[in-house]
């Protein structure tokens, strides 16, 4: 997952090699804590270091529900450059984020880009974190960390998606190395660590173990709550292989669900995810799902 913005904003004038000589790296922090306050979620403490920022939030669904759009107005990073984003939600509050724009990890000459998330959720709040997805160019290096800690009756929903290589113009991830490191916590109690790695040019791209000649990989999770068998079933049943192309699984975790996508389209997997996330909503979140407007731009 990496924030996206508007890709016109480069530090650099050519994002086919985002590390000049000359350029000097991003370091962004974003700093946001949210609390509960007579059935309302406000946000009690925001702090923002170009180039990351926020728009102010707005209520599409209510004062109860706070949404919020990320921004990285580069559009991506490149090698050397560092983002931190720090969340903290007191207990009740609800919050839902989102990105304007599939985030970009540029080509660099050697030098690694780090994106890293920290995000701790209090007792009965819930975090909604749905980005539009990441294209990883050819030639990048990049590692990106999420680690989350929830407070009992707290509910973290998260989707991810990754494109390697702008397949649009015929490039494959044939240079570089992706890593990608998320852990969620109760407590002491582990109850979703994911770690992924993909080098450039490698086997993986084509092992069944790897992409199997795709281009595009998904993930989405709900953690902080048990899931019912039936309702495993029933998220099951939404995907139909015969009109997708592209290939998924679900499986119950010890508090929550993991559903996974591999395929050759961002759109197909935004689409099931979407499709998910409205069966999951009313029954954890107990409200329907309210797409941000920006995902229609």
């Amino acid at each position: 997952m990496l924030i996206g913005g508007n890709a016109k904003f480069l530090k650099d004038a050519c994002p086919e090699d985002a590390t000049s000589p000359g350029s000097s790296p991003w370091k962004g922090q974003l700093e946001l804590s949210f609390r509960r306050r007579n059935r309302e979620t406000c946000i009690s403490h925001s702090y923002a270091r170009a180039p990351l920022a926020m728009q102010s939030p707005f209520y599409p669904e209510g004062r109860e529900v706070c949404h919020c759009i990320v921004l990285n107005p580069p559009g991506g990073i490149a090698g050397d450059d560092i983002l931190e984003i720090d969340l903290n939600l007191d207990a009740g509050a609800k919050v839902l984020m989102t990105t304007p724009s599939s985030g970009k990890l540029y080509r660099t000459k050697g030098v690694e880009s780090r994106q890293t998330i920290h995000i701790h959720i209090g007792e009965g709040a819930s975090l909604e974190w749905l980005p539009q997805g990441t294209i990883v160019f050819d030639g990048a290096l990049a590692s990106q960390e999420m680690k989350v800690l929830l407070e009992p009756g707290a509910t973290f929903m998260f989707w991810d998606m990754t494109r390697f290589g702008r397949t649009h113009r015929g490039e494959r991830f044939q240079r570089g190395i992706w890593r990608s490191s998320t852990e969620v916590w109760q407590g002491e109690v582990p109850l979703w660590v994911d770690r992924q790695k993909l080098e450039g040019g490698t086997r993986l791209l084509d092992s069944p173990y790897g992409l199997s000649g795709q281009s595009v990989i998904g993930q989405m999770v709900l953690l902080g709550q048990e899931v019912s068998p039936s309702l495993i079933d029933q998220v099951r049943s939404t995907w139909n292989p015969e009109e997708n192309q592209g290939e998924a699984g679900v499986t119950r975790l010890q508090s929550g669900l993991l559903c996974r996508y591999r395929g050759s389209s961002t759109i197909e997997a935004h689409r099931w995810f979407t499709v998910v996330w409205a069966l999951l909503r009313p029954v954890f979140l107990e409200r329907e799902i309210c797409p941000p407007r920006i995902w229609n731009t």
